[in-house]
């Protein structure tokens, strides 16, 4: 399948088999969220996240992302938002038809590998697998803090408030543009230590015409140290001297990511928001480029990579939520040509 007969299109297929129709290296960044072990039947022949045991589940979600991996350029990367559960949890249904005919499949679902009401680890578990089954370098464990859980009727344990993104790339080196989503700093003022502990005020008045008479003499504190004044000045050459440390307005972004998940007016189903993948599309992929989302869902992927001129292609086993996702993209359309 050549380029022009896959960009900007979502395929309603089972994923791996859709994925096989791809080239080799034909997809710049890859930003997904499979379905989680163990926590919702969407009422879908085939889906993934009901197998027996979580060595079945990885196996499956290893299976994805091979395919994966095989698509996405030497410089791409993969964006994996994925979350945990516990052993002996309730099993949730989101999909409204089989519900109302069947209200009482919310089954509890044992792993006998595990102790009931044991965490399971299960993204540390797929990214594992991806490490080291796969070929991907893992790169980022992000923290997904959410401010507005869902609260839980818990008294055993915390609430849960945050799930992962990993961060992983096909090789050594890829594309990462980490200058598009920077942050910025805090307005509080640490970068001054002229009137700090270190020169306690002494350099208070000092004069920029004699650095190098102040380079010349000076003289570390360790014996260990083995700089010369003729390398660069290190940071703590400058604070000794009572020079100011540069002051930056941005800095680079840290892995708790602070993002509010918001119900999708579109779905009846858990979705990722919009905000929490901006900064995967915005880093992971030049604009022009290819995103690849193989559990499209409802289309948020696709939504976020159009509005940042980037090109998209999905897979999604659900026919009903093709429909929602084609119905979002062209609410987009609209938006960017009005």
């Amino acid at each position: 399948m050549k380029e022009k007969d896959f960009v900007d299109k979502i395929f309603c297929c089972d994923v791996v088999q859709g994925l096989k129709e791809l080239p080799d290296n034909s997809v710049d960044c890859c930003v997904t969220s499979p379905p989680y072990y163990n926590v919702r039947d969407y009422g879908v022949d085939g889906q993934i996240g009901l197998e027996q045991t979580p060595a079945e589940y990885v196996e499956r979600i290893t299976q994805v992302f091979s395919e994966v991996f095989r698509v996405l350029k030497p410089t791409g990367t993969l964006w994996l938002n994925i979350g945990d559960t516990y052993n002996g949890t309730k099993l949730g249904n989101t999909n409204a038809k089989f519900k109302q005919v069947n209200s009482k499949d919310f089954n509890k679902k044992q792993w006998c590998g595990a102790k009931n009401k044991d965490l399971l680890g299960i993204p540390w578990m797929v990214a594992f697998a991806l490490r080291d089954k796969v070929g991907f370098y893992l790169r980022n464990d992000i923290i997904w803090e959410k401010p507005n859980c869902m609260p839980e009727s818990v008294t055993d344990r915390c609430t849960r408030a945050h799930e992962y993104i990993f961060l992983m790339s096909k090789s050594q080196k890829y594309y990462f543009d980490y200058e598009s989503i920077s942050e910025p700093c805090s307005d509080q003022k640490r970068t001054n230590f002229q009137s700090g502990s270190r020169s306690n005020g002494k350099n208070k008045d000092r004069n920029d015409n004699d650095l190098g008479e102040r380079i010349k003499t000076w003289q570390p504190r360790t014996k260990t140290c083995n700089m010369t004044v003729n390398h660069r000045i290190p940071m703590h050459i400058n604070r000794e001297l009572g020079i100011p440390d540069k002051e930056y307005t941005v800095r680079n972004k840290r892995t708790v990511w602070h993002v509010n998940s918001c119900p999708d007016p579109c779905a009846h189903f858990a979705v990722y928001p919009e905000k929490l993948i901006e900064p995967c599309i915005l880093a992971g992929c030049p604009k022009d480029g290819v995103v690849l989302d193989p559990f499209m869902g409802s289309g948020t992927t696709a939504k976020v990579a159009q509005r940042f001129d980037r090109h998209y292609v999905g897979f999604e086993i659900n026919p009903e939520y093709v429909e929602i996702a084609k119905k979002k993209l062209s609410a987009v359309q609209k938006e960017l040509f009005v």
